[in-house]
């Protein structure tokens, strides 16, 4: 009880919150939910300054306080019931660490994982898009603000750096993975964009590290469930999925000598992934989404080269019906159609926020 009574006495605040796209709603109960760093907590700190501080109660359920005094339901209800709570938080639960919730006015449990307890309203926060990107940027420049996008990510907290943000990166990574995560993270990063089977993930981990198939696969599944990382369908190449880590400037963060190529493929497919867009990769060829849209990611291809491999590749585009074609540059510009297809190339600043929702 005197634990629960330090909790709700504690003034909790963020010296600098940028509002995000997505938005606590003003009533339910709620599970906010979405990896690692995109966030959460950050968010709902922020709602709860509105909120009455006598009735409100704001749980980490990862503080060291609570490892050798676990709450229980029982006792969280009596506190709730004594003190006329109406709005309870429980950041950082993990699922079935309570066979119930309490009951109080207002619940928001904040997991990394979506729960499956059905009168949670589910709502996902995924990293920074874009063009929330540019609100923590603040830079006039579109070159500049792309630049630093490239360097530091899609992970709040990495955007508020305009430095180096090598040592963030390294505190990050050792906080909020345990160290055979670190290393399974460093054998993904080296083979992000490629296409794998979980069997050759494996093969590569036991070559670097003793790591059971077991732990493995539990935990390559744990990082798909939260989206650290994605398997990409693909339609054209049938052996393995093509796999992307979830921020672009981290899996450079792992890695030395990456070509820029690879991040800005990441950095595409994640910005069509955070704008719902549904798709498969087309080998290597680009993503093919279900409007019949091929997105090929091309830093600095010129208009002339472009055009001529577009002849090159025609009779590709036909077979898998494509109407469309989108090249995805740095800073290039451009349109043409060939036959019954359009082609045009759009700098990725401009074309992300087009494919906002």
């Amino acid at each position: 009880m005197l634990l629960l009574e330090y909790y709700q006495n504690q003034h909790y605040f963020n010296e600098y919150y940028v509002p995000r796209k997505t938005q606590i709603p003003l009533h339910g109960d709620i599970n906010l939910y979405g990896v690692r760093g995109s966030g959460k907590s950050a968010m709902v700190l922020d709602f709860i300054q509105e909120e009455a501080q006598e009735s409100t109660l704001y749980i980490d359920m990862e503080d060291p306080n609570l490892i050798f005094a676990p709450l229980t339901v029982d006792g969280l209800q009596r506190y709730i019931d004594k003190m006329q709570i109406k709005l309870l938080v429980l950041d950082h639960y993990i699922e079935n660490t309570f066979t119930s919730f309490p009951s109080v006015e207002r619940l928001i449990v904040v997991t990394r994982i979506k729960l499956h307890h059905a009168p949670l309203e589910p709502l996902e926060l995924l990293p920074l898009d874009y063009e929330e990107f540019l609100a923590f940027e603040g830079s006039i420049s579109a070159t500049n603000a792309f630049n630093h996008f490239l360097k530091t990510g899609t992970l709040p907290q990495m955007a508020k750096l305009y430095k180096s943000n090598t040592s963030a990166m390294k505190l990050f990574m050792q906080s909020r993975f345990e160290p055979n995560e670190q290393k399974l993270l460093l054998i993904l990063a080296q083979h992000h964009t490629k296409h794998l089977t979980i069997h050759q993930i494996y093969n590569f981990a036991k070559e670097k590290f003793k790591v059971s198939k077991d732990w493995l696969y539990k935990t390559i599944k744990s990082f798909s469930d939260e989206k650290l990382i994605f398997f990409i369908e693909d339609r054209y190449q049938k052996s393995g999925k093509k796999m992307l880590l979830f921020d672009f400037a981290f899996a450079k963060y792992f890695t030395t000598g990456q070509p820029f190529m690879v991040q800005f493929d990441n950095m595409v497919a994640l910005a069509m992934i955070k704008h719902r867009i549904a798709f498969e990769a087309l080998g290597n060829h680009g993503y093919l989404t279900q409007e019949d849209e091929l997105v090929i990611p091309a830093p600095f291809e010129s208009e002339e080269s472009f055009w001529v491999k577009s002849q090159n590749k025609f009779s590709l585009y036909k077979k898998y019906g494509i109407r469309k074609v989108t090249i995805v540059t740095v800073a290039n510009q451009y349109e043409y159609h060939i036959k019954d297809i359009s082609f045009e190339a759009l700098p990725f600043y401009e074309w992300s926020i087009l494919n906002e929702e």
